[in-house]
């Protein structure tokens, strides 16, 4: 059997273990084999189509996998605006019930809903902006 078939079937093997372990190096392995083929397919010899392998894989695994990585592994998009408020703690200065309140989040004075409709939710006590609808804040208290 010719070398370059050999190269190939292993970068079929390579490419099908990737698509199962996720981890970008089987498949640059795969794309090396695959390179090496190509080599071996031109009739260089197999000590020239191992180095070939050698500086394919090295330069797969040392330059492209840290770049993919990188791009992968990226940190969580923040949240601007109305949504960054989601989360944040308010305090309560006009009684807040199922369909009116008064809280201050972050020094602004918003309009608020119990965010659990069956609460009524005392002036003076903090609580969780759950949701923001429009100008108004659904809060829950904090226990």
């Amino acid at each position: 059997m010719d070398s370059w078939v050999l190269w190939l079937i292993l970068a079929v093997v390579l490419g099908a273990a990737e698509i199962f372990t996720l981890t970008a190096a089987l498949g640059l392995l795969g794309l090396a084999a695959a390179l090496t083929a190509v080599v071996a397919a031109l009739g260089l010899p197999v000590p020239v189509q191992l180095i070939v392998f050698v500086i394919a894989s090295i330069a797969g695994l040392g330059v492209v996998r840290p770049i993919a990585r990188r791009h992968l592994l990226q940190p969580p998009p923040q949240r601007f605006g109305v949504e960054a408020l989601v989360g944040k703690p308010a305090y309560v200065i006009q009684e807040v019930t199922a369909h009116d309140g008064r809280v201050r989040i972050n020094g602004e004075e918003w309009s608020a809903r119990a965010y659990d409709e069956t609460q009524v939710i005392p002036a003076g006590a903090t609580v969780d902006v759950m949701q923001i609808e429009g100008a108004t804040a659904l809060v829950y208290p904090r226990e």
